[in-house]
């Protein structure tokens, strides 16, 4: 029962279905660097790595990985820093080495971070030297054996008149440790990495993801699954030429930076112009140096760079493509890019089960505050999420996908995995959790979420997660994490608590607390102390109920 309904409207000379080629991700650079040696592939404020370089350096790294570290085919290798030179090194020796990347969000903090170790059984990190301080105690004292530690300015090489922070500019100060090595000595140890033999279908990248039970879980990609959305998403908007250049701002460990900004660039031969840390004034001044043509971000980004009183200093013209996604786009700052540029705002749809986009709104016709069309190869239905049975247009439901990007299921978890799938009509799609529909022309839109989930400036909070973490503070008895509407953020996260009898706390107090425990975009904004949570019959906290009291008391 394929949906065929979006093809009217199929972006121009494109055809429906795409072949991606049969080979590992790691040799999209190998054929770059030896297509275009001498060619620009990375800016880093200023400093300049060329495709010869870059390969260079990824061959050494994966030396360093077999040789030093006992990094063996499919074993898993934590990858966790900023947006750097060293980061799209690292993610390529990794697969240079026929292992898997774990990316992992430098926010988290030390126990967040055993979880992924413990999960992933990994034994290796890559990591950085200003977040190299909250994996610190677990090496050599959890199953993480080494820790490879870069210092940012090691790739600063040039003079900059852009604003530097000061994370990216210090000086090398890695802690004698065992089992740990400075990012300069392992590349400059030289190794040389053992034949490549990763395929189409060996692991390649497992970024996490969570869910109503808290535990964040790994999503299973091969090269094939990674290789599909990086040769569709600049495929779909004819961008596929050497000579682009693409802004990254997005972080790489998450799936849309990743594909579209570090891998699709790099699969293409072109530029990427990372800006490790948001900064309104530095991204004009790049966009206008570099000629940036291509620039995927989310809203809270794009509303900062157009609200900045300085933008009429910088010359924005050379944008060809402005896209993104993880919430909708205001329509009155997609107007005001449109005056600026000419350029139309390309929202898209995807998740880390999907490595980046399914859906994608076609250039010749963009629709606002609209998930897209089914991308090349990719067939989505709208079911009832109860009967499981399609829907017709216009109808709300969950959205649910089939394609080759879909990922091959959730790591050590057979349950979960068996539970993300339907098969409809012989077919298996992805049981997405989002509720949207699909309108009489194909063009599916967002509505509602059937997983309990909170988009914080497109970081995605899950609140079960949050509730386990919450709980080991000991002033709290109870807790439900909830979201709050905020004029920035799009939403905020909210705890509502139940203090232990006879213990005194204040809100500021949990807040700190949170700080020193989560990744910072999970630690709640607001708190709200109550005498009792709501609870069901069988006694379980309605957190629905205190979800609609919260939105209806900001409307």
């Amino acid at each position: 029962m394929k949906n065929t309904t979006h093809h009217a409207h199929w972006p121009s000379g494109l055809p429906h279905t795409l072949t991606a080629p049969q080979t590992s991700v790691y040799e999209n650079l190998a054929i770059s660097a030896k297509r275009y040696p001498d060619k620009v592939a990375i800016i880093f404020y200023d400093s300049i790595l060329t495709y010869s370089q870059l390969h260079t350096a990824v061959l050494a790294m994966a030396g360093y990985l077999q040789q030093d570290c006992g990094v063996k085919r499919g074993d898993r290798v934590l990858l966790n820093m900023q947006n750097s030179p060293q980061f799209v090194i690292a993610f390529y020796a990794i697969l240079r080495a026929d292992a898997m990347v774990v990316p992992i969000n430098p926010m988290l903090m030390t126990e967040e971070l055993r979880h992924y170790i413990d999960d992933s059984g990994a034994t290796v990190a890559i990591t950085s030297q200003e977040v190299f301080g909250r994996l610190a105690p677990l090496v050599r004292n959890s199953g993480l054996q080494h820790a490879i530690v870069a210092t940012y300015s090691d790739c600063l090489d040039a003079p900059t008149t852009l604003t530097v922070p000061d994370f990216i500019c210090a000086p090398r100060d890695v802690p004698a440790l065992p089992g740990v090595v400075t990012w300069h000595d392992a590349i400059g140890a030289a190794r040389v990495p053992g034949p490549h033999r990763a395929g189409p279908d060996d692991l390649a990248v497992m970024p996490y993801t969570s869910g109503t039970t808290g535990k964040p879980k790994g999503c299973v990609h091969t090269h094939r699954s990674v290789m599909f959305t990086i040769v569709a998403s600049p495929t779909w908007s004819v961008a596929l030429v050497p000579d682009a250049v693409t802004f990254a701002v997005l972080p790489f460990f998450h799936v849309t930076g990743m594909q579209v900004s570090m891998n699709a660039t790099i699969f293409g031969g072109g530029a990427i112009v990372i800006l490790p840390r948001w900064d309104r004034d530095v991204a004009g001044q790049l966009i206008t140096r570099y000629n940036v043509s291509s620039w995927t971000s989310i809203p809270t980004m794009m509303i900062d760079f157009l609200s900045n009183p300085r933008l009429s200093e910088y010359d924005i013209s050379s944008l060809r493509r402005v896209s993104g996604g993880g919430a909708a786009m205001p329509a009155a700052i997609a107007q005001k890019l449109r005056d600026l540029t000419g350029q139309e705002y390309m929202e898209g749809y995807g998740l880390s089960e999907t490595m980046a986009a399914t859906h994608t709104n076609p250039p010749q016709r963009l629709k606002k505050q609209c998930l897209g069309i089914p991308v090349f190869n990719v067939d989505s239905l709208v079911i009832d999420p109860t009967t499981l049975a399609p829907l017709a247009p216009n109808e709300v439901g969950e959205i649910v996908m089939a394609g080759p990007q879909v990922f091959q299921g959730y790591w050590n978890d057979p349950d979960k995995t068996r539970d993300a799938f339907v098969e409809i009509d012989g077919q298996q799609y992805f049981r997405s959790g989002d509720l949207g529909y699909m309108d009489d022309e194909g063009f599916f839109f967002f509505t509602d979420r059937l997983k309990r989930m909170i988009n914080a400036s497109g970081f995605k909070v899950w609140p079960a997660e949050v509730e386990s973490m919450m709980y080991q503070h000991p002033a709290i008895q109870e807790c439900c994490i909830i979201a709050s509407r905020d004029p920035y953020r799009g939403e905020t996260v909210k705890a509502v608590v139940v203090k232990k009898p006879g213990v005194e706390v204040t809100a500021d107090q949990i807040m700190l607390w949170a700080h020193e425990t989560m990744a910072a975009y999970k630690v709640p904004k607001l708190v709200e102390f109550v005498d009792a949570l709501p609870k069901s019959a069988t006694g379980k906290v309605m957190w629905r109920f205190l979800q609609e009291k919260e939105l209806a008391s900001s409307r």
